[in-house]
């Protein structure tokens, strides 16, 4: 956890005051690349993964879109929880948040919290992402499969096993070449033409 730490790009947008520069010095001790921005920059830098973001004194919400766009570890610094604050806190997704004054002790810990949050969202993120694709090209395979039924009057079975060694003779996946048929079968049909997979080579 720590070595991840140390491999963190972080940008500390809070006032250059004394708290601020503790705050920085502090992540710097860690070995992690730390710089400071205040006022609040027009836009993220591109090259952060995590983001320490002070949310009481100036508007930072254009902030907003780049935030969801490179998705990093967000940790909040707030002076009060009010509601405003708190909405606040929704509204930036934080990963972790820091009360002010900031003392040395916590830090360290939201730090860590902020970045194990953010890698298990992008890994559930991903697992998400692969299942959709997954679903996406079983319900093609299932399309494909019912166009080859009607077309060449085969069962389900048998035009499922057309499928499968049509992708295997051509070395391509499944997903792939059912798309091809979904595709050729909705092309010609808008032309008012039918073609039979049973008949080509």
């Amino acid at each position: 956890m720590l070595d991840d730490l140390r491999r963190a790009r972080t940008l500390v947008v809070h006032p250059r005051d004394e708290e601020g520069t503790a705050l920085v010095d502090q992540l710097r001790r860690l070995g992690c690349e730390v710089s400071i921005a205040w006022p609040p920059p027009a836009a993220l830098p591109p090259d952060i993964d995590t983001l320490f973001i002070q949310l009481d004194d100036l508007d930072v919400t254009h902030l907003l879109a780049g935030i969801e766009e490179m998705r990093p570890a967000v940790i909040a610094i707030v002076t009060y929880e009010s509601p405003t604050s708190l909405k606040a806190l929704v509204d930036f997704d934080a990963h972790g948040v820091l009360s002010k004054p900031i003392r040395p002790r916590g830090v360290l810990s939201q730090f860590a919290l902020a970045r194990y949050r953010r890698g298990y969202e992008t890994r559930l993120a991903n697992k998400i992402e692969k299942l959709e694709e997954t679903m996406k090209g079983r319900r093609t395979v299932e399309k494909a499969v019912r166009v080859i039924t009607e077309i060449n009057g085969l069962d389900e079975d048998a035009a499922y096993r057309m499928l499968r060694d049509r992708a295997t003779a051509a070395r391509m996946t499944l997903t792939s070449v059912a798309e091809s048929v979904v595709s050729a079968h909705e092309a010609m049909s808008g032309l008012g033409l039918h073609i039979s997979l049973a008949d080509r080579s």
